[in-house]
């Protein structure tokens, strides 16, 4: 297959965006959230730019993710037919999903217990505590499911019709049970949310029909990214100022605009990275193929490493910055020196060679 860099470029930033969100969630008010930076609770919502910074990330992310994975699926399919895109899907998406069950997913349930944790906490961590961040792998699987029994009946993914996604999403999106926040629910549970699975799953198929339709989104796409940032604030507008939020029509106006959001981002970054990273680079290869590794095992290191620095007496922008800069340059570390070129890093990208050093 010819390599798409800019798709998987795009799929990467997806990945490393997940850590930015989740490193920023301990200096916003969430109650879910294992710990919090005492700033948090005390700095008014307007003088706290995390906030906003996690809703923009979060309206439109995983949707992108989504998509691009749909785009990727129907590739696998094109190439290697149905039979063989499972076996990929088993072994890059289940295979991962399976191990985090039993090692990072208690990990992080342990870190959020107020009481005692026992071994059988640990080895059920997954069904009473949810899937934490892995619940994407699952999901994913699931539409790959779905996607190959569309297939087996014979859909081909190459009509005009799924178009009719961008607005479908509206419906799943307005059914949505948290509110408050911008975008989908976060399904962390091992039994699926289908209004959650049918909200991501239109991006998915969206991303093989795009794939199989051969669109390319136009730089000047990129240009969308303004706009959506605009309708973002007017969204969280409806959503939480006192003057409208409990008005009938605020709902509804505010889902429409979540939903022109996410799909304006999509579409902006989609121009965006066909703009600036079709060609190959080094870099950016390396780190799409590193962003896998580095989002499925962040997630307890963010946490402990909010732990440390919560009451430190310092800027809170500098507690975000060390935190962020600290774990993905560790886990990048370990992807190099013991990851990489590991059956670990095939599992996870296929099998790397090392190259061959320069002779002098």
């Amino acid at each position: 297959m010819t390599r798409m860099h800019h798709m998987d470029a795009l799929r990467g930033v997806a990945m490393l965006l997940g850590i930015v969100l989740h490193v920023g969630c301990f200096l916003v008010p969430l109650e879910y959230w294992p710990v919090n930076d005492p700033w948090a609770y005390t700095a008014p919502p307007e003088q706290n730019p995390y906030g906003m910074l996690l809703s923009g990330i979060h309206g439109f992310r995983m949707p992108l993710f989504f998509l691009v994975s749909g785009f990727f699926g129907a590739m696998l399919w094109e190439s290697r037919g149905v039979r063989r895109l499972i076996g990929h899907r088993a072994s890059r998406v289940g295979a991962p999903l399976a191990v985090g069950m039993f090692t990072l997913v208690p990990v992080v349930a342990w870190q959020g217990a107020e009481g005692a944790f026992t071994p059988l906490d640990w080895m059920l961590a997954w069904w009473t505590d949810g899937l934490a961040h892995l619940w994407f792998l699952w999901y994913l699987l699931l539409m790959t499911a779905l996607f190959a029994a569309a297939v087996r009946m014979g859909v081909q993914f190459r009509s005009r019709a799924w178009r009719l996604a961008v607005p479908l999403a509206f419906l799943p999106l307005y059914f949505m049970e948290e509110r408050l926040g911008f975008g989908a629910d976060t399904p962390l549970h091992v039994i699926p949310s289908l209004r959650v699975l049918a909200f991501y799953t239109l991006f998915f198929f969206y991303g093989a029909s795009y794939r199989r339709r051969g669109l390319d989104a136009d730089r000047r796409w990129a240009f969308a990214i303004a706009p959506a940032a605009v309708l973002h604030f007017a969204g969280l507008f409806l959503m939480h100022d006192p003057t409208v939020a409990d008005a009938a029509w605020a709902w509804p106006a505010a889902a429409l605009l979540q939903t022109v959001y996410v799909w304006l981002m999509c579409f902006g970054f989609l121009g965006l990275f066909r703009w600036v990273a079709s060609g190959e680079r080094f870099w950016v290869r390396y780190l799409s193929d590193a962003s896998y590794w580095v989002y499925l095992t962040h997630l307890p290191l963010v946490i402990a490493g909010q732990f440390i620095v919560a009451d430190w007496t310092v800027s809170v922008h500098l507690k975000f910055v060390l935190v962020l800069t600290t774990v993905v340059a560790g886990l990048l570390v370990v992807y190099q020196l013991g990851v990489r070129y590991t059956r670990v890093g095939a599992m996870l990208n296929g099998p790397r060679e090392r190259r061959p050093a320069l002779a002098a």
